[in-house]
């Protein structure tokens, strides 16, 4: 199993780097700027991670401080979701989650340039129950993971290589492993995170396991008949049809029931991942049932039950969600 790598989920956008889409004249003006960036990524991620903290702190205090980069958002989204907080609170928790998110970048950039023995040697990530994934996949004809923008989504490129239990082996190849994303506006920045989330992959052939949003539906009925494992991000603002699930973090949500009605009608299992941090460069991924069988549950239920989770680890750890997010838009 040494090859396994799984790739990692993006955030709705990156706004701050659009800018770099002037480098484009045309498709071949496209590659070679998606070229030049992952190389320099690439050459600057071989430095160690304690570097890029350092550089990711200063960062943190540009977006927060100087570029005031979302900050309008952020403060409402935190103040909205915790309205017995006073402003002293909001603020605090604010910073943090500006520190987190250059984190967040440092990891990122130190990712594009990792393999599977720097990932290894590192723990940057490791698992806390991975038999929970294990039995899921092997009691149900395939398997939904909802995750969130909790931790730092980048670093599941190398989800496969997390596992330090000599007791518990993976449930499956990395074939079997189905990444939904979706596309951002900027065809460059596309590219780079995308190949940047991929690089650590070894597959003859080359890796096919990211799936656009709008393809996954066509896809899963498709192969109906094949064990996978699928993975969705679950926190971002609808952009389809949506279904009120109620209050989360105190203000009322639309979702997307699109991951909890294909598992429903194909009679999946469905899990919960968290991914909380437990020290600076270092995550926990831990496996939450939320149902055996979908076919037994409303999607409704499904998705009211993850939120349930996600607003618990959120309020846990208040910083550590990408409240940036315009994930409750008018």
């Amino acid at each position: 199993m040494k090859n396994c790598r799984l790739p990692g989920l993006l955030p709705e956008n990156y706004g701050i780097f659009v800018g770099i889409e002037a480098l484009s004249m045309g498709q071949k003006g496209s590659e070679l700027a998606i070229r030049l960036i992952l190389a320099v990524m690439r050459l600057f991620g071989r430095l160690p991670l304690k570097f890029h903290y350092l550089w990711g702190r200063m960062l943190s205090w540009i977006m927060e401080k100087v570029l005031h980069y979302r900050k309008d958002v952020v403060l409402i989204n935190l103040a909205r979701s915790f309205p017995g907080k006073d402003y002293k609170w909001v603020k605090q928790v604010c910073s943090a989650f500006y520190r987190h998110l250059g984190d967040v970048m440092a990891e990122t950039i130190w990712f594009s340039a990792a393999d599977y023995d720097r990932l290894k040697k590192s723990r940057i990530c490791r698992y806390t129950n991975l038999e929970v994934l294990c039995r899921a996949y092997e009691s149900s004809p395939s398997v939904t993971i909802l995750y969130s923008h909790c931790g730092n989504w980048e670093l599941l490129g190398g989800m496969w290589c997390y596992n330090y239990d000599p007791e518990v082996s993976y449930p499956s190849d990395e074939n079997c492993v189905k990444v939904v994303y979706r596309r951002l506006r900027s065809h460059i920045w596309n590219e780079v995170f995308k190949r940047t989330r991929l690089h650590p992959i070894k597959i003859e052939g080359g890796y096919d396991g990211e799936i656009e949003s709008g393809q996954i539906l066509r896809y899963a009925i498709r192969n109906r008949d094949r064990k996978l494992i699928y993975i969705y991000p679950t926190d971002q603002f609808p952009y389809a049809v949506s279904h009120d699930v109620g209050l989360f973090m105190n203000q009322k949500t639309k979702v997307m029931l699109g991951s909890a009605g294909l598992a429903h009608r194909l009679g999946m299992s469905v899990l919960y991942m968290r991914m909380k941090p437990v020290s600076r460069g270092h995550y926990e991924i831990t496996f939450v049932p939320i149902c055996e069988n979908a076919a037994l549950m409303e999607p409704e239920a499904v998705m009211r039950k993850y939120f349930d989770l996600l607003e618990a680890d959120i309020r846990e750890t208040p910083h550590n969600w990408l409240w940036s997010h315009k994930r409750w838009k008018p």
